[in-house]
């Protein structure tokens, strides 16, 4: 994409970011219909800081919610920022796509990633999957033994050795007294090697491939 086309681009994204603003709470408004589309959660407003660190990041609806999930995982759920690692990713590519998967948290307790968070909107049973083979793949040496998939309402704590649903809602998020207890009954089997590994990561390339609407 030219530089020309690619500031018309985030111009245009811009100036409907106000128009949304201004008119996506006003249901009697022609265009609150509109605006409520899927599509919009790709609106860029401007820019914000992150909750976690401070780090200035593009602001959109995505992003105000993972912000949400990090202020719920510390005011909430009673953990320190220092335990919740933002946007660590995984780079993957076969055929012709390149993906960068993300990982929105990365909870470390004691030394050790215990469980990973995921952010998506709309349904959670099509992101399991990608989540299971992002904490089986995300760190060197190991297995993160828990990860949870979420669309900021609701939430879903899953066991990635076995694939188990583990619990619903946002309150199954272990709080930081719980992730304590649980350190000491998990497990963190080894990373897995080829070709376990690379079906992983084939797994999460395509669940992750960038669909993405202009």
């Amino acid at each position: 994409m030219s530089p020309h086309l690619l500031t018309f681009v985030y111009s245009c994204r811009y100036f409907t970011g106000i128009i949304v603003s201004k008119y996506q709470n006003d249901s009697s408004h022609p265009l609150a219909t509109i605006m409520s589309h899927d599509h919009f959660h790709h609106l860029v407003y401007g820019t914000l800081h992150d909750y976690l660190n401070g780090e200035e990041l593009t602001d959109t609806d995505d992003e105000r919610i993972r912000q949400d999930i990090s202020r719920y995982m510390v005011e909430d759920r009673g953990y320190n920022k220092k335990e919740l690692i933002p946007r660590l990713y995984i780079e993957t590519l076969f055929t012709i796509n390149f993906v960068r998967s993300t990982i929105e948290l990365t909870v470390e307790i004691q030394g050790k990633w215990f469980m990973i968070i995921r952010y998506g909107p709309g349904s959670l049973v099509s992101r399991e999957r990608s989540a299971i083979a992002a904490a089986r793949v995300l760190h060197p040496d190991y297995q993160i033994p828990l990860a949870v998939v979420t669309n900021g309402r609701d939430a879903e704590l899953i066991d990635t050795a076995t694939g188990k649903i583990l619990g619903n809602g946002l309150e199954s998020i272990p709080d930081r007294v719980q992730a304590e207890s649980l350190l000491t009954t998990l497990e963190f089997p080894a990373r897995q090697k080829d070709p376990e590994l690379e079906r992983e990561k084939r797994i999460l390339n395509a669940f992750d491939v960038e669909r993405c609407c202009l």
